[in-house]
């Protein structure tokens, strides 16, 4: 039975002390962090133990795919169906359809290659909004400044440097592609004002936001674009199965599944931009996740066995208000823009326990320790802690139906009414951290090889602040195509084929790893889709 303060009594407390007054932590972060958030666990990473990070500490169930050998074999492509093309993009959320759109632009022959639909992503569920500075109170200087400290101090200072200066342009190009955003009261939308938010871990407002739907406004505008773009060639449900290579070790492109035809078909590029985002399916440490159905790491697999170098790969996000209860929508988020706007995070004896604008590796560590200490709130076997969303629209008549219209259907789906009763959240796996090293123009070290998006590291350090990932990929994803496209225009790839696979199993033999488990993953396991078996016959 899970230990806590059954429902009943905890509404009761609720209703008794609220609104509750701030109460600070009273753990210092270090310890908070050490005890009680998932990376930091015992037993909770094993070293990698082949390719160009082999030491380095990885999460078992990421480690499980890093070590398995390819899906394909020279057999398998040969007299495959074959495309070529000057630039191809692996990926169809946010950060491909930037690369893809700039590529083209830049004057490219473009194959945009997708999993599911075009837009079907992680963008379109990121609600909170978009961090840049652009007011006159912020600076670029506090941003990166703020970018570093809820890192940990360990990102990429270049990396870091090239999010933060491109922010007030990224925000000017997105409102050129027609992505709308909440304006300050009393601006028209001829003269207005940004609309601008404190998120957590920041010094100050720079949350830029439409309602808190911000990512799917972004992805609306972002695919409408792509889809009318000339020079692209739109691969709708055609997952990578393995990147290409020519003689000299160049990435040469990568062969693809065609899942309505049950093929493999084999795109030849000058260039190829990575954007396959991360890997919440594995459901690192048993968590729910808010991540869409995809996000399987393939990327990561695939840049990894073609030699390229991962970084913080042990390092995941957990949103700290994730559904607990409803157990049926486990993994939907409750968007950090109630904590922004003012909602409380509550324990099972009424009280508050931590600064709920502080960073969300502090914020999600000390809910799980009111969890796992006893003062969670147990509904159905189900623990968590409250947000008083109730709390929130009492200080601020109106909002719940007026900004934060996602929070307001969310709480109808769990058969709750958000200004009446807060809602049982707790932890969710929502990022990751680390990914593909990369360098400030969004090149991974392989020739022909280039990434943007979540599939990267060095960005956010071990912990990402809300906001960036939504600038993080419109930034690298315009740099990765904009240098994409001028790598393709150099020397062209020449015969092309699978080279880089006989090292690596070599490699996997040397380490007695079997060459029975195959990657990437493509789907999680409960999808009942096996990339060998199923590879032959439409899907």
């Amino acid at each position: 039975m899970t230990a806590g303060i059954p429902y009943p009594e905890a509404l009761a407390a609720w209703r008794a002390r609220m609104p509750a007054l701030p109460q600070a932590l009273d753990l210092p972060v270090p310890d908070l962090l050490r005890g009680f958030h998932p990376d930091q666990q015992p037993d909770a990473t094993v070293p990698l133990r082949v390719g160009a990070s082999a030491g380095q500490p990885c999460r078992a169930e990421l480690a499980a795919l890093l070590h398995a050998d390819a899906l394909v074999e020279d057999v398998d492509i040969a007299g495959a169906p074959t495309l070529d093309t000057d630039v191809l993009v692996i990926g169809g959320g946010g950060a491909g359809c930037v690369a893809a759109l700039t590529a083209a632009r830049a004057g490219a022959r473009v194959a945009l290659a997708t999993k599911l639909r075009l837009g079907d992503s992680n963008t379109v569920m990121a609600e909170g909004g978009i961090q840049a500075a652009v007011g006159p109170d912020d600076s670029l200087q506090r941003h990166f400044e703020d970018t570093l400290r809820a890192g940990q101090f360990a990102a990429d200072k270049a990396l870091v440097a090239a999010l933060i200066s491109d922010g007030p342009a990224v925000i000017r190009w997105l409102i050129q592609e027609g992505m709308g955003f909440d304006l300050a009261e009393g601006s028209d939308r001829m003269g207005g004002t940004l609309l601008r938010k404190k998120p957590g871990g920041a010094t100050a407002a720079r949350l830029l936001s439409y309602r808190d739907f911000t990512g799917l406004e972004m992805m609306r505008a972002l695919r409408e674009a792509t889809l009318l773009a000339p020079g692209i060639t739109l691969l709708d449900r055609h997952p990578a199965l393995e990147l290409l290579t020519d003689d000299r070790g160049r990435c040469a492109g990568a062969a693809l599944h065609d899942l309505a035809r049950g093929r493999t078909v084999l795109a030849r590029a000058g260039a190829t931009v990575l954007a396959t985002g991360g890997a919440g399916r594995l459901h690192i440490a048993g968590f729910p996740t808010s991540n869409h159905y995809g996000a399987t790491a393939d990327g990561l697999v695939l840049a990894y066995r073609l030699g390229a170098t991962l970084r913080e790969i042990d390092s995941f996000q957990y949103h700290p208000t994730g559904i607990a209860w409803p157990p049926y929508l486990e993994g939907q988020l409750v968007s950090e823009s109630a904590r922004s706007s003012g909602a409380a995070l509550v324990n099972g004896l009424g009280a508050r326990f931590v600064d709920e604008l502080n960073t969300r590796d502090v914020v999600a560590a000390a809910i799980l320790r009111e969890i796992v200490e006893g003062r969670g709130i147990v509904r159905d076997g189900y623990a968590g802690v409250f947000l008083d969303t109730p709390g929130l629209e009492q200080t601020k008549p109106g909002i719940l139906g007026k900004s934060l219209v996602t929070l307001t259907h969310l709480a109808r789906r769990a058969g709750l009414d958000a200004a009446a009763e807060p809602f049982l959240i707790r932890p969710t796996l929502h990022y990751q951290n680390g990914g593909v090293l990369i360098d400030p123009e969004g090149r991974s070290g392989i020739p022909g090889l280039l990434c943007a998006g979540e599939v990267t590291g060095g960005l956010h350090g071990r912990n990402r602040m809300m906001g960036n990932a939504l600038l993080e990929l419109v930034a690298f994803g315009r740099r990765a195509g904009r240098n994409a496209a001028a790598d393709a225009r150099g020397e062209r790839p020449r015969n092309v084929g699978l080279t880089h696979l006989a090292a690596w199993r070599r490699s996997l033999i040397a380490q007695d790893l079997p060459l029975s488990r195959k990657a990437p993953l493509l789907f999680p396991p409960y999808g009942n889709f096996n990339a060998v078996t199923d590879r032959g016959r439409a899907a």
